[in-house]
């Protein structure tokens, strides 16, 4: 068999003939200028209904570091902290525990979930109640 002896295997579908009239409606599949060439009609976007539901704030904000706090517990600290090493937040961010923010440290919480069996000294964080005394437990200090 050659390549010119070839012939499809299905019938060719017709073209649909567009624009005369018809079941097709008054523009005949085409389109037509609708609501925007009518007067006294305007067009309301969907997503104006979105946007008024939102609560309209007023003034410049911005991100405030103070309110952040960095939550860091004593289970991650007895994993990553050798005994007698100094727990700052400097130290915290060199270990990877804790992340700067727009390259200024954040305020860092220490709390009292899980065990600490290291004699650690804690400097410039602000220490939870259940933390402080498993801290004082295992021999550590707070500054």
């Amino acid at each position: 068999m050659q390549t010119h002896e070839l012939k499809p295997k299905h019938k060719l579908k017709s073209k649909k003939r567009v624009g005369r009239g018809g079941k097709k409606g008054t523009y005949s599949g085409k389109g037509g200028k609708g609501q925007t060439a009518r007067s006294g009609r305007k067009m309301v976007p969907i997503i104006r209904e979105l946007i008024k539901r939102y609560p309209k704030l007023r003034g410049y904000r911005r991100f405030d570091l103070k309110k952040y706090v960095a939550v860091v517990n004593l289970d991650s600290l007895d994993n990553t902290f050798k005994d007698g090493e100094i727990v700052n937040p400097q130290s915290l961010i060199e270990k990877g525990i804790v992340n700067k923010i727009k390259n200024r440290i954040p305020e860092i919480k220490i709390l009292g979930k899980g065990k600490i069996e290291k004699k650690l000294i804690f400097e410039g964080c602000k220490i939870s109640e259940t933390a402080g005394k498993l801290i004082e437990k295992a021999g550590g200090t707070t500054r």
